[in-house]
């Protein structure tokens, strides 16, 4: 029931050839090559214990299943998770973890990670302490007796700071705790954890790998068989499923993911080129750039640098300004899509990260985040252009 499932393809298949195929087959009392959106809360059993391996929704649904198996096998794992929020999945991850445990976590997490952590885990004796997790000897130093989980994001929200994810895993694994990375602002074509040690993979499946910004969702790709059984098991009792509506959209995200994510990055790419050559720009975040510090790591690591960048203009009136001037680029929370997005960490994404924390981690009133989407980016750029010209 758990395996990835990729349907007649060869452990040779290349990534756009998984996307496509893998966990789906034709349906197979139609023939509809793609896997129809079973909304049912129910299915009728053939006599008392002989069903067809369905019984109940939240238990089991095909559409959903699909889709887990599809994305584990994108991301090199073993079995899928799908849950109705990003969130939703980190909480359902961090059910792995007893009373009296600790995590260490990237400290330019996102702030709906950082608000779950910070109010509402330490409610249950469990413990953070968060660290540039770019400084592996920082993160050495932080791992107490009672640490279970390394939880990093890379590339981070929104300053893109890099970790070493191979080295990361092989200080995880010399200390006996979970390497769990957020993979969201990457997506799996850009990297994959699991094939660099990491033994859990999130995302908020509402980003790039549904990619049309009309759904919302989350999955825990899993490795170990401890986890699977586990996570299969909360799965059900807690009932924080995602519906096969949204599976469905998911899937058809999916199939076009390697194709949206060339170009996300291409545009990400001419826009950090763009803004890093403007005169109102004080500093530009991309790890695609020479100058990001840890660029020769992101070359290694990922294929590709992504769409999303962050610039910081100085103020808080003249990030204002900014983005009250954007034509094209859509102010709005959320990010992946195929429209770019544009918005204002400190008072969106980040809003319930302290202020002093958020000035310790770059994320100043003056910072303005896009996620490039997949428009001609020529128009990106007069947009941008225009609306710095009201600063």
């Amino acid at each position: 029931m758990y395996r990835t499932g990729i349907v007649k393809l060869t452990s040779r298949a290349r990534f756009s050839t998984i996307c496509l195929h893998a966990g789906q087959e034709p349906d197979p009392a139609t023939g509809a090559i793609i896997v129809p959106i079973y909304q049912t809360s129910t299915y009728v059993q053939e006599a008392l214990g002989k069903h067809k391996g369905y019984e109940y929704a939240r238990t089991q649904n095909p559409t959903r299943m699909a889709l887990e198996r599809n994305i584990a096998a994108m991301e090199s794992g073993a079995a899928g998770f799908a849950f109705a929020s990003g969130m939703a999945a980190i909480g359902a991850m961090a059910t792995l973890l007893k009373s009296g445990d600790h995590v260490v976590v990237s400290d330019n997490t996102y702030g709906g990670t950082f608000r779950f952590f910070d109010k509402v885990l330490t409610r249950y004796q469990l413990t953070f302490t968060y660290v540039d997790t770019s400084d592996l000897d920082a993160v050495a130093a932080a791992i107490l007796p009672s640490t279970r989980m390394l939880f990093v994001e890379t590339p981070t929200n929104p300053v893109m700071r890099i970790t070493d994810l191979r080295a990361a895993a092989d200080l995880a694994h010399r200390r006996g705790i979970r390497l769990v990375v957020d993979n969201t602002f990457a997506s799996p074509f850009v990297q994959r954890p699991i094939e660099l040690g990491a033994d859990l993979v999130v995302h908020s499946t509402t980003k790039y790998l549904n990619g049309h910004s009309d759904s919302v969702g989350g999955i825990v790709v899993a490795t170990r068989d401890e986890d699977i059984e586990w996570l299969g098991f909360v799965q059900n009792a807690e009932g924080a499923i995602l519906g096969p509506f949204d599976s469905f959209l998911v899937l058809r995200g999916t199939k076009t993911l390697p194709l949206r994510m060339e170009q996300h990055s291409r545009n990400g790419m001419a826009l950090a080129e763009f803004l890093a050559a403007h005169p109102k720009v004080k500093r530009i975040y991309y790890p695609g750039l020479c100058t990001h510090p840890q660029h020769e790591l992101a070359r290694r690591q990922m294929n590709g640098f992504g769409g999303m960048l962050a610039f910081d203009v100085g103020s808080l009136e003249a990030a204002r300004r900014v983005l009250d001037a954007v034509q094209l680029h859509a102010l709005a929370e959320s990010l992946g899509g195929v429209e770019t997005l544009i918005s204002h960490p400190a008072t969106m994404t980040h809003a319930s990260v302290p202020a002093d924390r958020r000035a310790a981690l770059g994320i100043g009133d003056g910072l303005v985040r896009i996620s490039a989407g997949i428009e001609d980016v020529e128009d990106l750029k007069e947009d941008l252009a225009q609306a710095l010209d009201k600063v």
